[in-house]
């Protein structure tokens, strides 16, 4: 408990440093919606940031994330791919999941729609436009990177690394930076050593950082609170999250 007070204590003094603008958006061709976050007094061109959830869906924990973004200098764009639904109990987040994944293509229009949005704002560089998954959204960034999505990168935290559409040689052409827990039995070893052998035959230019004692969910403060309440593998880890978000800065301010 005194490890989450304290890293919000660190996150409410760093937003407190800039006016944080929060805008709910409707997605360009009626596709749904999404939450926009950008400094108020934005004067430089920046990275432009989709945002993808966890499986409970767009909740404090993604806004807060997304505003953490913003008070960095990007324009963050939290997108919703449950239609406005937040799960409060793992049988709901499961089955809202489900759902989204049974509709891939809705989930692409919802992804590409939200890329169109920023690319037409002032202060977003055409050329810089990523995409950030955690969880269940670590799975949708790695997708779309797959298919080909015309993006500067996307970084996934543990998010679900399997497919049953691997990339082939020349698919990728975003840069990839993966996060995960080597004690996350939802992300197993072998997931791991098949999206390496994958990334290596696509050519594709990654990186990955791999937590020895990092369990599912480890970026987010609340993980614990989840686990001890419905019994599942989750907890935060503040190095690893401390460490995946520096690295995550990093990607985002290289240069494609």
């Amino acid at each position: 408990m005194t490890r989450l007070i304290a890293l919000s204590l660190l996150l409410l003094g760093s937003l407190a440093q800039a006016d944080i603008i929060e805008q709910k958006v409707n997605l360009p061709g009626g596709v749904g919606t999404g939450v926009l976050y950008m400094d108020e007094d934005q004067e430089r061109v920046t990275a432009g940031v989709i945002v993808v959830h966890e499986w409970w869906g767009l909740n404090n924990y993604i806004r807060n994330r997304s505003r953490q973004l913003a008070a960095k200098g990007y324009v963050a764009l939290a997108v919703d791919m449950y239609n406005e639904k937040v799960a409060q109990h793992p049988k709901d987040a499961k089955a809202f999941m489900e759902q989204a994944l049974a509709e891939p293509e809705k989930m692409t229009a919802r992804f590409n729609a939200a890329k169109t949005l920023l690319r037409k704002m002032q202060y977003v560089d055409d050329n810089r436009i990523y995409a950030v998954g955690y969880c269940f959204g670590g799975g949708v960034v790695l997708e779309q990177a797959r298919g080909g999505n015309d993006l500067a990168g996307v970084a996934s935290f543990h998010g679900t690394l399997a497919t049953q559409n691997p990339a082939g040689p020349g698919d990728i052409k975003a840069r990839i930076l993966v996060a995960t827990g080597q004690a996350d039995p939802m992300v197993p070893p072998e997931q791991v050593s098949a999206l390496v052998e994958e990334l290596n035959n696509a050519g594709a230019e990654y990186q990955l950082l791999s937590f020895p004692d990092a369990k599912h969910g480890f970026t987010n403060p609340e993980a614990d609170q989840f686990g001890q309440r419905f019994d599942m593998p989750l907890a935060y880890d503040a190095e690893a999250d401390r460490e995946s978000w520096r690295a995550l800065t990093e990607f985002l301010d290289s240069t494609p």
